[in-house]
C-alpha cells in the first residue's frame, strides 16, 4: 500500500533524489517508512534507519527526542500520505462513487505487486505490534484508521445518492468493515506474496454491498 513512498534503493550512497531533498528530518522519516512497512517497529534499530537514510546519529536526536517520538512522527507522516492517496481516488468526480472505490483497491493491489509484496501498511503493522509498543501509539493509530474510514464512508454516501448503494445502509459501518478486512488481506498478501487475498476480500466486500 505504499508503493509511492520510495522505490527500492541500492546499497551505498543515498540516491540523488534524496540528496536533493536537503531535509534531514524528511530523510529520516522516509527511511523509517521504508523499513517499518517491511518489518516491525520493535525489531528495527535506529542504526538501521540511519544507515538507510545516510545521515549521522547526532542528526536523529536533533529532530527526535526518542525512538517513540520518531514512531509518532512516522504515524502522522504515513497517515497524511495515505489520506492523499485515498483522496486522489475517492474525490475523482470523473468516476461514479463505487468505481472510485474499485480504483483505489486496484491501485493498492498494483502497488503491493510492484514492490514484490515486501511492504504492507505501516498503521496495520504497528497495530499488530501494539502489545509491545509505547501506549502513546494507540490513540494515534486509532485516529488514523478512523480518518481513513471517514473518507471511505463519505464516498459510500455519494454512492447512496447515486443509487448504487441502498439508502438504508449504514455507510460508517460499511467503511469500518472494509478497513478491518482490508488490513487483514494486506497482511495475508504480504505473507503469501500474492494478490489473491486482496482480490478475494474485495470481491466479497463489493458483492455484499446492499444494492440501491
Amino acid at each position: 500500500m505504499d508503493a509511492e513512498l520510495q522505490t527500492p534503493r541500492r546499497r551505498g550512497r543515498p540516491p540523488k533524489q534524496r540528496e536533493a531533498l536537503g531535509d534531514t528530518r524528511e530523510l529520516l522519516l522516509r527511511a523509517g517508512l521504508e523499513v517499518l512497512t517491511e518489518k516491525g517497529f520493535s525489531a528495527t534499530g535506529i542504526d538501521e534507519i540511519l544507515g538507510r537514510a545516510g545521515v549521522p546519529k547526532g542528526s536523529f536526536y536533533h529532530y527526535f527526542a526518542s525512538k517513540e517520538a520518531f514512531g509518532l512522527g512516522l504515524i502522522e507522516r504515513y497517515g497524511e500520505f495515505f489520506a492523499r492517496k485515498l483522496d486522489r481516488h475517492l474525490d475523482n468526480r470523473s468516476l461514479p462513487p463505487l468505481a472510485r472505490l474499485h480504483a483505489f483497491v486496484d491501485d493498492a493491489r498494483a502497488g503491493m505487486a510492484r514492490l514484490g509484496y515486501r511492504r504492507g501498511c505501516l498503521i496495520g503493522n504497528l497495530g499488530q505490534e501494539m502489545g509491545s509498543l509505547p501506549e502513546s501509539f494507540r490513540a494515534r493509530l486509532k485516529e488514523t484508521f478512523e480518518d481513513w474510514q471517514a473518507r471511505f464512508s463519505a464516498c459510500l454516501k455519494e454512492a447512496q445518492e447515486a443509487g448504487e448503494v441502498a439508502r438504508s445502509a449504514d455507510t460508517d459501518q460499511l467503511a469500518a468493515f472494509f478497513w478491518i478486512g482490508w488490513e487483514g488481506a494486506v497482511l495475508r498478501a504480504k505473507l503469501e506474496q500474492s494478490a489473491r487475498p486482496l482480490e478475494v476480500f474485495a470481491a466479497f466486500y463489493f458483492a455484499g454491498l446492499p444494492p440501491g
